[in-house]
């Protein structure tokens, strides 16, 4: 028998982890799905320390010294453990203010990727920081994990930056390709979204098939009961797009997302970073 998929909810110990566990709890609820709340230690992290003990020293010096290194180590633990414990408990209370949502709590040592990674089979959406404990306190910042994760990771991740609003429509940053046909194909099988009124908008070159392409998007979400409206603005498409967000009072921001390699994106820049920077509501990116 098949586990019913979750919400997993990845907070670390900043001010933006009650922003992710209102949005996390608001989707458990849209979703009807049980919400995992995840707090990653990095295990090096917490065993680094600043203590010098260079050059020679004998043998029962020696072994003095790594009893009292593992005695360390195991207090810092202890006390890692149960900040963490506290840290949680704080936050499944919060999403719990939420009703008829089911909530538990997990904290493992690890890297956050590969746990993440590990995690993909049991998971439906992953809700996310889009800056963390330890990112500059700037507007335009991205949490330096954001883009390796969305790279990995085959499902949903909503990455949030405010305080929690209730999301009432939102927009599709399309182009006709495989990525953003994929969101609207997701958002036209998801009925629990079908009362948000969906703003599929083009962006960029002149483009002849942009016609045919919005018409196939507003089709697609017209057939799973959407209210959809459709525009084509040329421009650059950060500018268009988040101008588009402004003017039409959008909450949330649906895209495709890395579909250009590293490689190329170091020569010629990511587009998904720039509008996850230049975004001020929670985006959904899709890289599937």
């Amino acid at each position: 028998m098949k586990s019913q998929k979750k919400i997993l909810a990845c907070v670390d110990q900043s001010p933006y982890a009650d922003y992710v566990a209102d949005y996390a709890a608001w989707a458990s609820a849209m979703f009807s799905l049980p919400l995992e709340l995840l707090h990653i230690i990095d295990r090096h992290q917490e065993t680094a320390t600043s203590d010098d003990h260079s050059g020679a020293i004998g043998f029962d010096a020696q072994e003095t010294l790594l009893n009292r290194l593992a005695e360390e180590e195991g207090v810092r633990f202890r006390e890692t453990r149960e900040q963490g414990r506290v840290f949680l408990n704080g936050l499944k209370l919060r999403c719990e203010q939420q009703e008829s949502i089911s909530v538990d709590v997990r904290q493992r040592y690890g890297q956050l990727l590969e746990t993440l990674d590990e995690r993909q089979g049991d998971v439906a959406l992953y809700v996310l920081g889009r800056r963390g404990k330890s990112a500059a306190h700037t507007q335009r910042d991205l949490g330096r994990h954001v883009e390796s994760i969305s790279r990995k990771i085959r499902r949903p991740i909503l990455t949030v930056a405010r305080e929690f609003s209730t999301p009432k429509s939102l927009l599709v940053a399309f182009d006709g390709k495989r990525m953003t046909r994929n969101c609207v194909s997701l958002i036209a099988g998801n009925p629990a979204l079908s009362d948000l009124p969906v703003h599929v908008v083009m962006s960029g070159k002149q483009n002849n098939e942009a016609e045919k392409q919005l018409a196939w998007a507003r089709s697609t979400l017209e057939q799973g009961g959407f209210e959809v409206e459709t525009a084509y603005l040329p421009g650059d498409p950060e500018q268009k797009i988040t101008q588009a967000i402004t003017d039409r009072e959008v909450d949330l921001l649906v895209m495709g997302a890395y579909s250009r390699s590293p490689l190329k994106n170091l020569f010629l820049g990511s587009k998904t970073n720039d509008l996850l920077r230049a975004s001020r509501v929670p985006t959904v990116t899709v890289h599937l």
